[in-house]
């Protein structure tokens, strides 16, 4: 049977003795993760998050430390702070593309090719091919995160050594100590990573565009980066994704701090809602059959 909608115009196949049944987001999503397992670029990008941080640690370790930058001073002195040093670069430049290499091409390409009439089969609804899309792009950012921290981490402690770190009140932090607080700071930047994926997601829905579905979100965290380091506009500065990613430095106080921490959690939650919620709205609403 048909019906008029989109979501339940998917026709259901009845097989004998059975209950209806209709293909499911799983494969839907499984799909997406071949097709992007077949992209040049992803499997760059991942070599990329795999092979550049143990290049940047030998690099820093032949040449003066950058004392002017956060952690720079100490990265001879414990591979503890080279993966903060990295980190510290790596939010402002690196994963906004990171988030976006992926998500704001993955729906912008389908019209790009005009494939969009083929892939909404009577098997499948927008509403599968949008979450299989979002949980691919997702799963991609994610796991090139991972990969990166990983990297850089584990290159850090093995090519420069255990000693303990100096955090930014002055204060000695021992190893063990270290390790988990530089983990943590990592990971606190993961939320905000998903919200510049939840953003490109927007751009490439919106814009049809895949150029700009990959540049939009880079030019929107340096444009919230910069509007960041303006003084008096505290208020504004706790909603920007680019602040939630400069959150972990509490962590390394004499007298470590969260609150940066939670409101980032917040805003990058309410960013990957918010963009997420009008790039369904607005591909429901596309008309797939007039262009």
């Amino acid at each position: 049977m048909s019906a008029t909608t989109d979501d339940r115009a998917v026709t259901r196949s009845r097989p004998v003795g059975g209950s209806p049944r209709r293909a499911g987001s799983a494969a839907a999503f499984r799909w997406e993760v071949v097709k992007l397992a077949a992209l040049v670029r992803t499997r760059a990008m991942l070599l990329g998050c795999l092979v550049a941080p143990p290049v940047v640690v030998l690099v820093l370790r032949s040449q003066r430390p950058p004392a002017d930058t956060l952690f720079g001073r100490h990265v001879h002195e414990s591979g503890y702070a080279v993966p903060l040093l990295l980190l510290g670069f790596l939010v402002q430049w690196v994963f906004p593309l990171l988030a976006s290499l992926v998500a704001g091409d993955i729906f912008a390409s389908e019209d790009q090719h005009g494939t969009w009439k083929t892939i909404l089969t009577r098997s499948v609804s927008r509403t599968q091919v949008f979450w299989a899309k979002t949980l691919a792009a997702v799963a991609f950012a994610v796991t090139s995160f991972l990969v990166l921290a990983a990297s850089a981490i584990v290159s850090s402690v093995l090519l420069v050594g255990t000693q303990p770190l100096t955090g930014l009140t002055g204060q000695t932090i021992p190893p063990s100590h270290a390790l988990g607080l530089v983990v943590a700071a990592w990971l606190s930047t993961l939320p905000a990573l998903v919200g510049f994926t939840a953003l490109a997601i927007l751009l490439s829905v919106r814009t049809r565009n895949p150029a700009l579905g990959v540049v939009g979100p880079v030019v929107v965290g340096l444009a919230m980066g910069l509007l960041g380091s303006v003084s008096g506009i505290g208020l504004l500065r706790r909603a920007l994704l680019s602040t939630s990613l400069e959150s972990w430095h509490g962590f390394f106080a004499a007298a470590p701090f969260t609150g940066p921490f939670l409101d980032g959690l917040v805003a990058a939650g309410v960013w990957t809602l918010v963009c997420l919620a009008l790039a369904y709205s607005s591909l429901r609403r596309r008309d797939i059959i007039g262009g």
